[in-house]
């Protein structure tokens, strides 16, 4: 059974960081690009950043370039994505997902393969 478990939610003040995690399980994820996805109350989901497993380019929105990077531990087989400078726009629930399609990742389509629980993130003025 595939499973993206996600943890390091929380509530921070604007300024402040996180370090959210995504422990991948069930299958082997070499071919896979991993990313995370928000949704924030009332709006749509959207794109936040991305990883190839195998080779590790990275690709990122334009709201979060230079705040945000996204790594991987393979021997871990976990993806991180370490928020810095977090504004109260970035409020949301965050997601991790799994896609043998990069494109399919940056689009942030519902059709993924594999999606994690979500994990809230809350930033105050």
């Amino acid at each position: 059974q595939v499973q993206l478990v996600e943890s390091g939610g929380g509530s921070v003040q604007a300024g402040g960081s996180l370090r959210l995690s995504c422990a991948a399980s069930g299958r082997t994820f070499s071919s896979y690009a991993m990313g995370w996805l928000r949704q924030a109350p009332g709006k749509e989901r959207e794109f936040v950043a991305a990883i190839r497993w195998s080779g590790g380019s990275t690709y990122y929105a334009d709201s979060v370039k230079g705040r945000f990077t996204i790594s991987r531990v393979n021997a871990k087989n976990t993806v991180y994505l370490q928020m810095n400078s977090l504004k109260p726009e970035d409020t949301a629930v965050y997601y991790c997902v799994a896609d043998d399609r990069l494109a399919e990742v940056v689009h942030s389509r519902s059709s993924l393969d594999y999606w994690g629980q979500g994990t809230q993130v809350t930033v105050s003025s």
